[in-house]
């Protein structure tokens, strides 16, 4: 019988792989509920596909948990059965403790980031092959969309690789993550209390926000096409 999996907030069915089997043997030594499962294998499987984990609020959305203690307490059951470990006061930092196999020479494709504003999209489950030449646990891909970043060279339909990261220093581009969930690629600019995310673009406007997370710093861009 087919396995329920969960890739970018769409359940669909997987024919059991190897993977999978060993998955299950896994969780059925952890004694998990039915809801602790399901969590765990949202949690594995976005960070196989784009490269990091569900914050409590996508988790809570996935599994209409409106609490976000309700939440916590489905983490601290898998992290107490010794599944996966967080780091405290970090909204990304939910980590396995199985070891996942990646591909040598690919990065995760997380999928779509806005050079104008616009909810990431974690849809993707490709990966693109650079020969090692970005070959890092801590880097994925993202795939541009808008024309706000065209005078950094950076065009709609480019992919930009980014260094995950939760800092960056002023001038540095990053994929930030705004108040509304909603996340951009922009220059950094904190100042005066507030952060301006500059686009690349003369003829648009910064753009201001008292609070912004960095998601991670853009290190390299692939051109799509000519």
């Amino acid at each position: 019988m087919d396995d329920i999996g969960w890739t970018g907030y769409t359940y669909h069915v997987v024919t059991p792989t190897a993977s999978h089997r060993k998955l299950r043997r896994l969780m059925g030594t952890k004694q998990l509920t039915d809801r602790q499962r399901r969590v765990y294998e949202l949690i594995r499987e976005l960070i196989l596909n784009r490269g990091y984990g569900p914050t409590v609020r996508e988790i809570g959305e996935a599994f209409g948990i409106k609490s976000p203690n309700g939440v916590m307490c489905h983490l601290r059951a898998l992290e107490r059965k010794g599944l996966i470990h967080r780091s405290p006061n970090k909204s990304r930092a939910i980590e396995l403790t199985e070891k996942i196999d990646r591909h040598q020479h690919s990065l995760p494709m997380a999928g779509m980031v806005a050079a104008g504003t616009t909810a990431l999209a974690f849809e993707q489950s490709d990966t693109m092959d650079f020969s090692g030449m970005f070959c890092q646990n801590d880097r994925f891909i993202l795939q541009v969309s808008g024309d706000s970043m065209i005078d950094a060279h950076i065009q709609d339909g480019d992919f930009v690789v980014i260094q995950k990261q939760e800092t960056a220093e002023p001038g540095q581009m990053v994929v930030a993550e705004l108040p509304s969930g909603d996340s951009t690629l922009k220059f950094w600019f904190p100042e005066n209390g507030r952060i301006r995310l500059q686009p690349a673009n003369a003829e648009m406007s910064p753009l201001y926000v008292e609070d912004a997370k960095v998601v991670g710093v853009a290190v390299g861009v692939v051109r799509n096409g000519l």
